[in-house]
């Protein structure tokens, strides 16, 4: 008895849920450091359970027309006038979508950093893309393993 298409069929749908980018309903975590400290601290879990989460269809669906919404995290570095620096970061929903998974700002008073991803709560993330990738590795790890795992009993 033969698995080849079963995994085959497996593999596909993990890629195909993996590398998807679009979600016409998306929770997003909802914080801005300069009044709550924790967004700052998101790699941390417990941080994660005290910051709020919005559902951005529900929240921005009046204002905005029929768009797809994603997550956003925006990191900022704000020069005071009397040149201390002070790391500001602001998570929450986006909807006008960049062609670049981040970039950076350059103004007078400030830099920033704007980093979009398109999966529930992906925003807590400090790099953004690195879960699926891990995901992906993780999967195909497993495959070889279990191929070679077969090829080595039949």
């Amino acid at each position: 008895m033969s698995f080849e298409p079963a995994s085959n069929i497996v593999l596909s749908i993990l890629l195909s849920l993996l590398l998807s980018n679009t979600c016409e309903a998306i929770k997003c975590f909802h914080c801005n450091s300069h009044n709550n400290s924790a967004c700052l601290e998101m790699h941390i879990p417990k941080m994660q359970a005290i910051i709020p989460i919005v559902d951005c269809r529900e929240g921005l669906s009046n204002t905005i027309d029929k768009r797809e919404f994603f997550c956003r995290k925006i990191t900022q570095t704000i020069l005071h006038p009397d040149q201390t620096p002070e790391v500001r970061i602001t998570r929450g929903c986006g909807w006008v979508r960049s062609k670049r998974e981040c970039y950076k700002a350059d103004n007078m008073d400030h830099l920033e950093t704007v980093c979009q991803c398109f999966g529930d709560l992906c925003n807590a993330a400090t790099t953004l893309e690195y879960v699926k990738v891990t995901a992906l590795a993780a999967v195909a790890t497993l495959l070889t393993a279990f191929r070679t795992w077969r090829g080595e009993i039949v």
